[in-house]
């Protein structure tokens, strides 16, 4: 069963913009922290944004800081991850996952966090390309 899903990825332009979501299932909707992270073909996956619930932690990766924002509608139940001013680098496989653990801190690990998430979804691909 699918605990996350993703949406919103697709083909844009450098310079252009994308609105990624997050949909997490009743069963995953009470996590500690959630995030976003990335693999692009032939790299390693990468830590992009997480939000943990606790204390309001953020964390953005120093590539995409001021050009990535990560927020969550608490009425929907939804997160997205805002993306601006898009680089053929940010060209990747896109993941959502949640953290339960509630000593978890979504800054202490950097672009690491990913490797303490419990769930994650199948992704969604963002192509930037002219």
């Amino acid at each position: 069963q699918v605990q996350l899903v993703e949406s919103g990825g697709g083909l844009v332009q450098p310079g252009g913009s994308l609105r990624l979501s997050c949909a997490p299932s009743e069963l995953v909707k009470d996590y500690h922290t959630i995030g976003w992270f990335r693999q692009a073909p032939g790299k390693e996956r990468e830590g992009v944004s997480c939000l943990s619930r606790s204390d309001g932690t953020t964390f953005y990766t120093d590539s995409v800081k001021d050009r990535f924002t990560i927020s969550r509608d608490n009425i929907n139940n939804m997160v997205y991850l805002q993306m601006n001013s898009l680089k053929s680098e940010d060209t990747a496989v896109y993941y959502c996952g949640t953290v339960h653990n509630p000593f978890f801190s979504c800054a202490n690990l950097g672009s690491s966090f990913w490797q303490g998430m419990d769930y994650w979804g199948k992704g969604t691909l963002v192509t930037v390309s002219s």
